[in-house]
């Protein structure tokens, strides 16, 4: 019976009490025993826990039982209420776009003691452009610090509500969760079917994970029909047919029901071993009385790019096979292979931002045990060439000399910045040195202001919001949308050692800051550089010149130390033969750059 069913998540800011409200649902209405409970209960990786922050959406299944006036209404003595807790960081907003499609509502949740942040706008026009219910409530009202008049306005100025509208709740005591309860099955509706019943049965597929003994297992939205262990199965644009070894339900575990109906939300076993068969917006079908495939996700685009490779060439296969793995887990980062004759055979992968590549890259050394080199996170550029054809270039390294192009282009974002007006002028100076185009701005209650800009990617991934925490004293918080392709005033810079080009450490960066960069670097690898048996010259070279320039000594050895007594002519014959030789060496010889010298440069390159 769906009439008793609502599904719905939690959106929220990063720190804005979500997770902790999460678990106090799960206690209220004993889905997790007591004995069992913990803090972030729905955080299942360690991951998440040390850093405080949810990176994998997690779905669980609560039994509420309604109070009396609800239960004439409904019908029915308890009601299935379907929670998929989100992510709230901005890098992880292509999971929370997935929970969105998967359910009817969602509870906007603010910081009485914050207020509406760059984040909250984010993902409540997500919601809006899904159409979905929206229960607005307020987070840490218990607090000393809570502004609870003055968010409230905020917030019903924001989604033009009635302030008596807004909720309070709070995740630490306990504090207005009944009341929350209740107005997610007033507002938000039961889900509905498309088809009849006996029609067939489908499911949106958001998310899924792989086990070596079950193989593939898919989360999925039951939008029509039921769904019955051992039902023959097929997935709608992969094609790859199933049996359902096992349906059951999440209580946050995975718990066997047998079956799963239109509206409820739970996951198959597909048994299939082959990682790369499902996809995450593909549906699961009857394979004997097939439907049309539900319009699934779009695809998520890469914001960074980094290449990763194994500090052994003989695991190569075995990083293959965690990032095939991880994908199923994650399939918001994307992978190539690719070589390099320094580093040997890697992969490039694209993230959806700074920490979603911290978060992989950590995962994979973790939950696999891989020692990895990566180097410089980069951006995409669209180059024009002479002959007027245009190119994708997401590596330096493969990016044209000065002079060899027509133009090049670079992606743009948007982002909306919201802090208070004391650090309004610090911020416009840091927008500024960032290259960025300031817009439209707008007052909130509380003495803060919501300001929108323009500003090259490249520019928003080096160090930008570490520095404007950093001048706000961490009250600005950010959001930003990918946006068009620009002009670029962009080069590349390239080390050379001992004349010779290093593509490992090629970078590209604004023609304004070309000699900056450049002094940064070769004065690094002259510190972590070991010394040769000759003088060694370390160049940034860029614009067609040298622009930077540093020189390693060469390794001494004192060759007439053995010497003791006669003529001093014999000191100066083998000074002056070691003088020769290590002028022959420094002409013919050849620098071998050690393993470490690669892994030290990089992680100083602001990863």
């Amino acid at each position: 019976m769906q009439s008793n069913i609502r599904n719905f998540t939690i959106i929220a800011h990063v720190d804005h009490g979500k997770s902790t409200l999460a678990d106090r649902l799960l206690e209220y209405t004993q889905t997790v025993e007591k004995r069992k409970m913990r803090e972030q209960v729905l955080d299942q990786m360690d991951l998440e826990r040390e850093r405080g922050i949810t990176i994998k959406m997690q779905p669980v299944r609560m039994r509420y039982q309604l109070p009396e006036k609800e239960r004439e209404v409904i019908g029915t003595n308890f009601a299935v209420l379907n929670l998929i807790d989100t992510p709230g960081h901005i890098d992880f907003s292509y999971e929370v776009s997935r929970a969105l499609k998967a359910v009817e509502g969602a509870v906007l949740l603010v910081d009485a003691t914050q207020g509406v942040q760059a984040q909250t706008l984010s993902v409540l026009s997500m919601a809006r452009e899904l159409n979905l219910a929206i229960i607005p409530a307020l987070s840490k009202v218990d607090m000393v610090s809570a502004r609870i008049p003055e968010v409230k306005a905020e917030l019903a100025r924001l989604l033009d509500v009635s302030p008596e509208t807004i909720l309070e709740v709070s995740g630490k005591t306990g504090q207005g969760v009944p009341e929350l309860l209740s107005a997610v099955m007033e507002r938000i509706p039961p889900p509905r079917a498309e088809y009849p019943a006996g029609a067939g049965s489908r499911a949106l597929v958001f998310d899924f994970e792989y086990s070596a003994h079950r193989g593939v297992i898919v989360y999925v939205r039951v939008v029509d029909g039921t769904i019955h262990t051992n039902d023959l199965l097929a997935f709608s644009v992969a094609g790859g047919r199933f049996s359902a070894l096992e349906v059951g339900t999440f209580a946050p575990e995975k718990k066997i029901a047998g079956e799963l109906s239109a509206g409820e939300i739970g996951y198959i076993v597909t048994g299939i071993k082959e990682a790369r068969v499902a996809s995450v917006g593909d549906t699961v079908i009857n394979a004997n009385v097939p439907l049309p495939a539900i319009i699934g996700y779009r695809s998520p685009a890469p914001v960074v790019w980094a290449s990763v490779y194994p500090e052994s060439q003989d695991v190569f296969d075995e990083l293959r096979r965690a990032l095939e793995r991880l994908s199923l887990s994650d399939s918001s980062f994307s992978f190539e292979e690719e070589s390099s004759g320094t580093l040997g055979r890697g992969f490039r992968i694209g993230f959806l931002g700074m920490l979603h590549l911290e978060i992989i890259l950590e995962r994979l050394k973790r939950e696999f045990g891989l020692a990895l080199v990566v180097t410089s996170p980069t951006i995409t550029y669209k180059v024009t060439h002479l002959s007027g054809s245009e190119e994708i270039v997401y590596s330096p390294s493969r990016f044209p000399d000065h002079g060899a192009y027509q133009a090049v282009a670079e992606p743009w974002v948007s982002v909306t910045i919201i802090t208070p007006v004391a650090h309004l002028g610090a911020i416009l100076k840091l927008l500024y040195e960032h290259e960025a185009e300031v817009g439209a701005s707008e007052t909130f209650a509380g003495e803060r202001v919501s300001l929108v800009a323009d500003m090259p990617l490249r520019e928003l991934m080096r160090n930008f919001f570490d520095e404007l925490k950093s001048i706000s004293s961490g009250f600005a918080s950010l959001s930003y949308a990918l946006g068009e392709f620009k002009p670029a005033d962009v080069v590349r810079l390239d080390i050379l050692v001992a004349d010779e080009p290093v593509p490992a450490f090629a970078k590209v960066v604004s023609k304004r800051r070309v000699e900056k960069e450049a002094r940064a670097a070769v004065e690094r690898l002259k510190k972590i550089m070991p010394r040769q048996l000759f003088v060694v010259k370390v160049q940034g070279k860029a614009l067609g010149r040298i622009v930077a320039s540093e020189t390693i000594p060469a390794l001494r050895k004192d060759v007439t130390g053995y010497l003791y007594g006669g003529d001093v002519t014999r000191k100066k014959k083998l000074l002056e033969k070691q003088k020769k030789g290590k002028k022959r060496l420094k002409a013919r010889g050849t620098v071998e750059i050690p393993e470490e010298v690669f892994v030290k440069m990089l992680r100083g390159s602001g990863q």
